[in-house]
């Protein structure tokens, strides 16, 4: 399994807008991609901005290319991300998952 992380920062007052966004593009662009294994999108509030990292977990890298096209290590981007990203970033990281931990109830 393939873990991709992907970083970006909006004000804090288009934190809320912005999470509704994602909802509606990436997130939902990755439910719908063959590969997928689920998605988490943090969000941490410091000053006037929101720093959001969103972890998704994938089969492959064939599975990611699926979504994000052969050149999968480049951050893929919705024409409305202008209206809320202070940047850009050009990449995105990935990672093998090697130990996964089950959940456990209490």
């Amino acid at each position: 399994m393939i873990a991709r992380i992907w970083r970006g920062i909006t004000s804090i007052e288009k934190a809320d807008e912005y999470t509704e966004h994602q909802n509606k593009t990436g997130i939902a662009d990755y439910q719908s991609t063959e590969g997928n294994r689920g998605a988490y999108v943090l969000r941490r509030i410091e000053g006037e901005q929101a720093h959001f990292l969103v972890l998704s977990f994938w089969d492959s890298v064939e599975s990611i290319k699926k979504f994000a096209g052969e050149d999968y290590e480049k951050a893929r981007y919705y024409p409305d991300d202008v209206k809320y990203l202070l940047e850009f970033p050009e990449k995105v990281e990935h990672y093998e998952v090697i130990v996964s931990a089950p959940t456990t109830e209490s």
